[in-house]
């Protein structure tokens, strides 16, 4: 049962400033919290264990997603969505009041549980307030508001800890969410239950059940190869705890007279060819956001400024073709413009590899330019077409779905295209210092290629950022290391593309269904 869909509200302006300025939250966060991290273990210590302050909020944002998406069809968008940016500033005053790094980190997971709330409702309150045809507009908007932080974020995290004090990184937040807050009260309006329809129960069990599956699956992600080898009891422990786990969620779910995560979701092929879609693209954006900054700065030699520049030219170009795309999907539909984006994102992956050493920065960042336009191409239409397909009371849990799935495609992507890019360094460096590398002005453990010494991308990035330790040969025999790592990377990448590709072509319906009240 679909429901009926609420017509579109007049004045729909302060909505969608608030839908903004949410987003606005979600997307500042990660990128400014980066730049201030040197003034941050500084003050607190617990340099061991920072990565934790992204790891965590990542963790509590992806395994939020599928619950708000169903609470938000269950008991309305704008109770959801102001519980999620009232929980946000909470743990935003709460990491400005931190007193170490452990506590920092616990706070961060409270504000990702609010950012879960904020990333998947807002994308659904967007498809509410807009018809099909005007829909990429609110979408292109929101994604504007994506490549501004990303542009913006690193800029104000940088004023903030060198001039003020890292906790205004977080203070910062408050009058933002406040203003959002003020605008979803006061101008957000939902239909009114009929008296007659009972309210749904919530899933709480199967919450519960999803919550906790995805935690050890993250966990063991996000930590695999970095705080314990793959091959270890505290891996294998988490991998087969969250398999246990997720037979015994499906078995609450089956069960549950309205599921958390309902069958339809697999069972439908428009929403399932998105779901695994939407997957290969979390891991293909790896190869980006990852390792072309770590490419710009220990291969071309730019500093992190100019590094950051380079993958800017894809969070620009994206929004832009995202917002041009419904002139692409009103002639040939949704999947035939899904399937050109990410044919040209293809081309340009396998590009990559190709680019001469060391290069100049303007090569990557042409390549990064025409990537972000192959993606807004990609990945809007299928947003569109998910959101088009199901009423009111099922697009929260249909959008909440595919955003998971993108979530978790790039939890497992950092996990394999790390271990891929560590793997062929290694590779590189064990050959180097069998062969003598680097023994022109000094032997290979002085120039760095030696056993003992950097063995993965971000040692042998910290030992390329110091050059005067090592020899011009070390020097040019890591560079190109790196290049060959981050080129097996993007060939990697490559691959998570044409599987796109192939289930856009094998599993997603020619044409998808639309709503009669959506055309």
């Amino acid at each position: 049962m679909s429901g009926a869909a609420p017509a579109p509200p007049r004045g729909r302006g302060p909505v969608v400033a608030a839908l903004m300025l949410g987003m606005a939250l979600a997307a500042l966060d990660g990128t400014i919290v980066a730049t201030a991290v040197p003034q941050i273990v500084g003050d607190l210590g617990g340099f061991s264990v920072f990565s934790w302050l992204f790891s965590g909020y990542l963790l509590a944002v992806t395994v939020t997603l599928p619950v708000y998406g169903k609470l938000s069809d269950t008991l309305g968008r704008k109770p959801v969505l102001i519980a999620g940016i009232i929980i946000f500033l909470i743990g935003s005053l709460l990491c400005a009041s931190a007193w170490n790094m452990a506590a920092l980190i616990a706070f961060r997971v409270v504000q990702g549980l609010g950012g879960g709330a904020l990333q998947g409702t807002v994308q659904t309150i967007a498809a509410d307030l807009y018809p099909l045809k005007e829909r990429p507009k609110i979408q292109a908007r929101l994604s504007t508001v994506w490549a501004t932080s990303s542009v913006a974020g690193p800029l104000v995290g940088g004023l903030f800890a060198g001039y003020v004090d890292w906790r205004w990184i977080f203070i910062v937040n408050l009058p933002v969410g406040a203003v959002a807050l003020w605008l979803i009260v006061r101008h957000l309006h939902e239909p009114a239950r009929p008296a007659a329809v009972p309210r749904p129960r919530v899933d709480w069990a199967g919450s519960l059940a999803v919550f906790a599956t995805a935690t050890l699956l993250l966990t063991a992600l996000v930590q695999g190869g970095v705080a314990w080898p793959w091959v270890s009891v505290p891996s294998l422990g988490l991998l087969a705890g969250s398999v246990a786990l997720a037979c015994l969620t499906v078995v609450i779910e089956r069960r549950a007279a309205d599921p958390i995560i309902p069958g339809w979701v697999w069972k439908r092929r428009t929403i399932a060819a998105v779901n695994l879609a939407l997957g290969a693209l979390g891991l293909l954006i790896v190869a980006p956001t990852v390792f072309v900054p770590t490419y710009a700065q220990s291969v071309l030699g730019l500093g992190p400024i100019a590094a950051g520049f380079v993958l800017s030219a894809m969070t620009l170009s994206w929004p832009v073709s995202a917002a041009l795309s419904n002139r692409v999907y009103n002639r040939i539909g949704f999947r035939r413009t899904a399937i050109v984006g990410m044919s040209v994102a293809l081309a340009v992956l396998l590009a990559f590899p190709l680019l001469p050493f060391p290069g100049e920065a303007w090569q990557p960042a042409l390549i990064m330019l025409v990537l972000g336009a192959g993606l807004g191409l990609f990945q809007l239409p299928l947003i569109i077409g998910v959101q088009s397909s199901v009423g009111w009371s099922e697009r929260g849990t249909a959008t909440a779905s595919i955003l998971f799935n993108r979530q978790i495609g790039q939890s497992v992507g950092a996990a394999v295209f790390g271990a891929v890019a560590n793997g062929v360094l290694a590779s590189r460096l064990a050959a180097g210092a069998g062969s003598g590398a680097g023994s022109g002005a000094g032997s290979g453990a002085d120039a760095g290629v030696g056993p003992g010494l950097p063995g993965d991308l971000d040692a042998v990035s910290r030992a390329l950022s110091h050059p005067g330790s090592l020899s011009a040969s070390s020097e040019e025999y890591l560079r190109r290391a790196v290049d060959a790592a981050v080129d097996h990377v993007f060939v990697g990448a490559a691959g998570a593309a044409v599987l796109c590709v192939v289930v856009l072509l094998f599993v997603a319906p020619r044409v998808f269904p639309v709503l009669a009240d959506e055309e």
